[in-house]
């Protein structure tokens, strides 16, 4: 069973969204949080300032929401941490063999009208409603 709250999932849709364009506006780039992460580590780009800012808000935003609302995020997963680890890292196989993740693809590349967005996004959700299906339904899962 999954909680679904549509206020806060549009008020957060609308900030990953505002903050892609922002991102466009000021310094003419794709809000691709893989590639902005990877710019990070070495040999770190010339342009970190703004890479490490982005990080660092999508990072400490679920505390500010937390500091200022005592709403506490439920982070918990009933999924054990070895298959977290390792959806992670074929996760991590497909960024590098799709050239890009679902922020880059899926907000920026769509709404650029991206064939190559398009088609990538496509096999992301794809592939997640097909894995969703098989564990919960085929294997009994979660």
């Amino acid at each position: 069973m999954t909680e679904f709250t549509p206020l806060l999932s549009l008020l957060g849709g609308t900030l990953i969204g505002l903050s892609a364009v922002l991102l466009m506006a000021f310094h003419g780039r794709i809000a691709g949080m893989t590639g902005i992460l990877t710019s990070l580590l070495p040999p770190v780009s010339s342009d970190w300032a703004w890479r490490a800012a982005f990080i660092a808000g999508a990072i400490l935003a679920p505390m500010l929401i937390l500091g200022l609302t005592s709403q506490a995020i439920d982070y918990s997963s009933p999924v054990p941490a070895p298959w977290i680890v390792i959806g992670g890292l074929i996760v991590g196989v497909g960024v590098y063999f799709g050239s890009g993740c679902t922020s880059g693809h899926g907000v920026c590349g769509m709404a650029r009208l991206s064939p190559r967005s398009i088609v990538a996004t496509a096999i992301f959700l794809g592939t997640a409603m097909i894995t969703v299906f098989v564990i919960r339904r085929l294997l009994g899962g979660v």
